[in-house]
Formats: structure tokens, C-alpha cells, sequence
């Protein structure tokens, strides 16, 4: 009986085993595509920066980027601009998102598309809007002269402060997104019932609310933090030779003397910095936050560290002291301005809070539109008021053979990069719901990296790769590479979506007979439709934004409309990048409303 009862329980344990991991096999064609196109290029990459010229293991890269005291200095500087980048982003936008999250649902999804705006808005775009504001003959420096103000047009831009406008501008509505994912989620009663048990309107919000959105503003200023170290345009365009970032000195370094090995030289320090913010970022909140969900892992929580109490500890008594502030406020008003029976206490307070967000979302939207006029100026130069009345910027436009092609590149490698996104994130983020497994949380963070990595580390590993292989310069490099940074996107939103599905709906079905592929053909994904139109819309901006990788995967002959935007604004900036700037933020925005028409469809489907 042994011997034949061995075997059969072995055979059961295997068909179990198999069993097991069969509903995880979604996840497998994306694990291996960010896998051959994402961790090998940058492993690659990364080893050339410790061979020399003979393939012999060498640490002069190293030696020569850590001994040189302007790469010392340039790596202060971008820490420098990301830390008081994500600073004033979270700071300005936390108001944004406590209003956005605490309105009513018609006020938020009117507020919400003035956030997106931005948000999908092409950062080249939003870059020439300041430079059209802020330049000597921009319109700032023309009303603080009308105004009296100044006597001289003031230097607003090439310059420590037109990095910091350019980049609070471009970061910032990804920081309120990120902060108002958690927002929703917080039970508003939670601050009432603190309330009516006594605490003022200081310590409620302090010790109650601000401890529970504590996630997303981690979150967000994680993010911000490390877009901000591998950005490069607004520095580029907004900044002077004090504000060079680190990302700057890796394009120096491949476009210019093509130097593979120091430039994965300074990558692995750029990619060092990244993950030690990153691993401190993990010790402190944990990997899940990101996710908006509180536990993506689906693991039980480790024991708190040093570290993480040494922040608790800290944490806690900053918002002690926080709170005794606005109650102390609150004092110091009420005895100027004595409460009466019909007046609400916090109406003072609610009224601070609309006119800090309204200011904050004005400074996030307007820019852009100053854009449009100027499309239509005579001049031969980008000045402040527009000249005149023309379609000339628009003929030219046009009409040149590059920019036409540029821009239908563009469009053809968006659709198809979105639409390769979706294959592959759409089965994960299905999987990443549904299923509990070890592991979540890693197969999670290995989706995710290519949002934490800078994408100036990803480009150049790809240039390396394709480059080997035949594919820089042509429409399957770009459509690659463009996925690589796609996919992440659209798992997080399906995830989201997939988060408020009933799916008792499909226990029903499954009940009456059908099959588990009809029922998510004929019931799941029509009633997530909107989610997977957002989805898509939101992958297509990003590839059709996306110019980090373009700038060397496209080469020299097959440019996009963002990367021959950019050649133009470093060269010869001429008022057609201004018509340029407005055909595709129109564009953008018919997108957002199309999106946003889908989310909230997909919202009322949900509910």
C-alpha cells in the first residue's frame, strides 16, 4: 500500500501545484517583456560602466566621476532642485487634494479636470508657457512694468528661481493626484467623530485626518522626488549653467563625445541616489503605499525599524505641534473676530482653504493657454502682447515635410505602444487583484520600476541595446521603449478600476453556466469599459509625451514631434513651436475630456 500510495499523492500534489500557479500565468508576458527590454539593457548598461576599452574590470569611471569636484557638485545641485521641487509640490498641492477630496462630487470632477489638465499636458509644452511668461518681453515682466512695479524687465528665467517655477509647475499635479488617491478613501466621519468628542478644529485635522492621508503625501513626494532627479527639460530650457542636473551630464556624455562607459558610469550614481531614497522610502512607509491600497502585498507587516520610529516618533510630535499652532490661530481670531450663533467656525477656514486651491490651480492652468495667442502673433520673435493676427505659424507648421512626419510618428508609435500596453498590463493587473500569492509585493515593485527609475538611465540602456540589434532609428525601437514606461500606468489603473468592481457579477454568471472567458468578455470588460478607454488614453499621452527616450532611440532621421520640439527650442527657438505647443495641448485636452467622461461613466457603472 505504500508503494502505491506515494506516487498517487505526489501526483496530487503536483496537479495542485500546477493548479496553483496556473491563474498566475497573466503575469508571466509582462514579467518577461520588462525583463528582455527593461533589467537586462540596464544591467548591460550598468556593466559597462565597471569594463574598460578591453573588457577588463576597471574602477577608472568611478574614480574619475567621484575625484572630479564638478560632478560632486553636480550631483548637489539635483539633489538640491529635487528636494525643494518636491517640497513646494506637496506643500502647495496638499490643499488642492484635501479640497478636491472633501468637496462635493459634482465640485471635485468639475476641479479634477483642471488638475489633469496639466497633468497630461506635454512638459515642452508647459515649458515654452513660462518661457512666453517669463522671459524679458514676456507678459510678467510686461504688467510689473505697466504696474509700475519695476522700471527694467526683471531676469525671471536662466536662473535657480525659473528652474523652480518651471518644475513646481510641471510636478505638481502629479503629486495632487497621488495625494487625492488616498484622500478619497479616508472616512470624512472620522474627523467629526473627533469633533464631538472634544478636539478643536486644529487637533481634529492634525491628529485624526493628517495622519491617515500621511501615505499619499509619502507617496507623492517619492515620486516627485525621483521624476525630479532625472528631469531635464525645464533645467534645460528654464535653467543656467548653475542649474545643470545629473541626467544633463549623461545626454553631454552620449551625444556629444559618445561615452558608454562613463556614462554608465553616472548612471549607477544617479541610479545609486534613486534607490537608496527608494529603500529608505520602504523602511519608513513600506512599499504598499504606493499602490493607494494599504497593503498591495497582500503580507503581514514587518516589525517597525529604527528608522521607522525614529520618523514616527518625529512625525508625531510635528503634528502635535502643528495642531497646538491652528488651535492657537483659531484663539488669537476668535478675539478679533468674536463668533456669532449663525455663523459655522469653520467657514473661515473653508474659505482659506477655496482660495488656496483656486490660486494653486490658476498657477497650474493658465500657463499653458498664454500659448495660444502667441501662435497667432505677426512677430517674427516670441514677445509679450502677440503682434497683430495670422495662420502663418500654423502654415508653416503645416508644411514642413519634418514636423508632419515627426508628428505622425508620433501618433503611430502612441497607438501602438498603448495598445502593446494594454495586452501586457491588463492580464497583470487582473492577477495583481484577484489573486493572493508570495511575492505580490516584489512582482508589484518590479512592475512598477520603470516609473521609480529615472528615464534617462532607461534610454540610454535602451540606445545601448537597440543599437546592437538594429532597432535605433526605427518605429519598433520607439513602440519598445515607450511600452517599457506604459505598462506600469496602466496595471495601476486597472487596479483601480478592478478595486471597485463587484465581482459578484461574475459569480453569477458563472453560476448560470457560462464560462469564465465569456463571462469576461460579455460581462467584466463591459461594464470596466470607461476604465479601459482611461487606461489607454492615459498610456497614449505618455508615449506621445514621452521624449527622454525618443532623444536617442528615434536617431537622427526618425525624430518625434516632442524630440523636434526640443531640437528646435536648444537651437533656433522660432514662434512655429508656439502653433506646435497649441495643436497639441488642444489635442491633449479633447483627450483629458474624453478620459474623464470615461472615468466618471466608469464611476456611476461601479456605484
Amino acid at each position: 500500500m505504500k508503494t502505491v500510495s506515494i506516487p498517487v499523492l505526489s501526483s496530487e500534489r503536483a496537479d495542485r501545484r500546477r493548479s496553483g500557479w496556473r491563474p498566475l500565468a497573466p503575469l508571466l508576458p509582462v514579467l518577461v517583456f520588462l525583463a528582455v527590454l527593461f533589467v537586462f539593457p540596464v544591467a548591460q548598461l550598468l556593466w559597462l560602466s565597471l569594463v574598460d576599452a578591453d573588457g577588463a574590470l576597471t574602477a577608472q569611471h568611478y574614480s574619475r566621476l567621484l575625484d572630479s569636484a564638478v560632478y560632486v557638485k553636480v550631483l548637489g545641485i539635483t539633489f538640491n532642485i529635487a528636494a525643494w521641487t518636491t517640497l513646494l509640490c506637496v506643500v502647495a498641492g496638499y490643499p488642492v487634494a484635501y479640497l478636491l477630496a472633501t468637496a462635493r462630487v459634482r465640485t471635485r470632477n468639475m476641479l479634477i479636470l483642471w488638475v489633469l489638465m496639466p497633468f497630461w499636458t506635454s512638459f515642452l509644452v508647459r515649458t515654452f508657457a513660462w518661457m512666453v511668461l517669463l522671459g524679458r518681453r514676456g507678459a510678467v515682466n510686461e504688467w510689473l512694468q505697466a504696474l509700475g512695479i519695476t522700471d527694467a524687465p526683471v531676469k525671471l528665467i536662466y536662473n535657480f528661481a525659473g528652474v523652480m517655477i518651471g518644475m513646481v509647475h510641471a510636478l505638481m499635479p502629479l503629486a495632487i493626484v497621488t495625494m487625492l488617491a488616498v484622500m478619497r478613501n479616508i472616512d470624512q466621519n472620522l474627523s467629526l467623530a473627533a469633533s464631538s468628542l472634544g478636539a478643536r478644529g486644529g487637533q481634529s485635522f492634525w491628529r485624526v485626518y493628517f495622519p491617515l492621508s500621511l501615505p499619499g503625501v509619502a507617496s507623492s513626494g517619492l515620486l516627485v522626488f525621483i521624476v525630479a532627479l532625472g528631469f531635464f527639460i525645464t533645467p534645460a530650457l528654464l535653467g543656467s549653467g548653475r542649474e545643470i542636473m545629473m541626467a544633463q551630464v549623461i545626454i553631454q556624455q552620449m551625444e556629444e563625445l559618445l561615452n558608454w562607459s562613463f556614462s554608465g558610469a553616472v548612471s549607477v550614481l544617479l541610479l545609486g541616489t534613486t534607490l537608496a531614497v527608494f529603500f529608505l522610502y520602504d523602511r519608513l512607509f513600506g512599499l504598499s503605499t504606493m499602490s493607494s491600497t494599504g497593503g498591495i502585498g497582500g503580507e503581514a507587516e514587518r516589525p517597525a525599524g529604527v528608522i521607522a520610529r525614529f520618523g514616527a516618533w518625529v512625525g508625531a510630535r510635528l503634528i502635535a505641534l502643528m495642531g497646538w499652532i491652528c488651535d492657537l490661530f483659531s484663539d488669537l481670531l476668535e478675539t478679533v473676530r468674536a463668533p456669532r450663533a449663525d455663523r459655522p467656525r469653520a467657514t473661515l477656514s473653508r474659505k482659506v482653504l477655496w482660495a488656496t486651491g483656486i490660486t494653486v490651480l490658476v498657477y497650474l492652468v493658465a500657463p499653458s493657454f498664454f500659448v495660444i495667442p502667441m501662435s497667432f502673433s505677426e512677430a517674427a520673435f516670441i514677445s509679450w502682447p502677440p503682434i497683430g493676427f495670422t495662420f502663418h505659424n500654423y502654415e508653416m507648421f503645416l508644411t514642413d515635410p519634418i514636423y508632419v512626419g515627426a508628428m505622425i510618428r508620433s501618433f503611430v508609435v502612441a497607438l501602438t505602444s498603448a495598445g502593446l500596453a494594454m495586452l501586457l498590463g491588463v492580464p497583470a493587473a487582473f492577477v495583481m487583484t484577484r489573486h493572493q500569492m508570495r511575492g505580490k509585493g516584489v512582482m508589484f515593485a518590479a512592475i512598477l520600476a520603470p516609473v521609480i527609475i529615472p528615464h534617462i538611465i532607461i534610454a540610454v540602456a535602451l540606445f545601448y541595446t537597440f543599437a546592437q540589434i538594429g532597432l535605433v532609428g526605427t518605429t519598433l525601437g520607439l513602440v519598445l521603449g515607450h511600452t517599457v514606461i506604459s505598462v506600469p500606468f496602466v496595471v495601476v489603473t486597472i487596479m483601480a478600476v478592478l478595486k471597485n468592481y463587484d465581482t459578484r457579477l461574475d459569480q453569477a454568471a458563472w453560476s448560470l453556466g457560462a464560462s469564465k472567458m465569456r463571462t469576461l468578455w460579455h460581462v467584466t470588460f463591459p461594464l470596466i469599459l470607461p476604465g479601459l478607454i482611461a487606461a489607454f488614453l492615459f498610456a497614449f499621452v505618455i508615449s506621445l509625451d514621452e521624449l527622454t527616450i525618443a532623444l536617442f532611440v528615434s536617431g537622427g532621421q526618425t525624430p518625434t514631434l516632442p524630440k523636434q520640439m526640443w531640437v528646435d527650442a536648444i537651437f533656433k527657438l522660432n514662434p512655429m513651436v508656439t502653433a506646435v505647443s497649441t495643436v497639441v495641448l488642444l489635442f491633449v485636452t479633447s483627450l483629458i475630456l474624453v478620459a474623464e467622461f470615461a472615468r466618471r461613466r466608469s464611476e456611476k457603472v461601479m456605484g
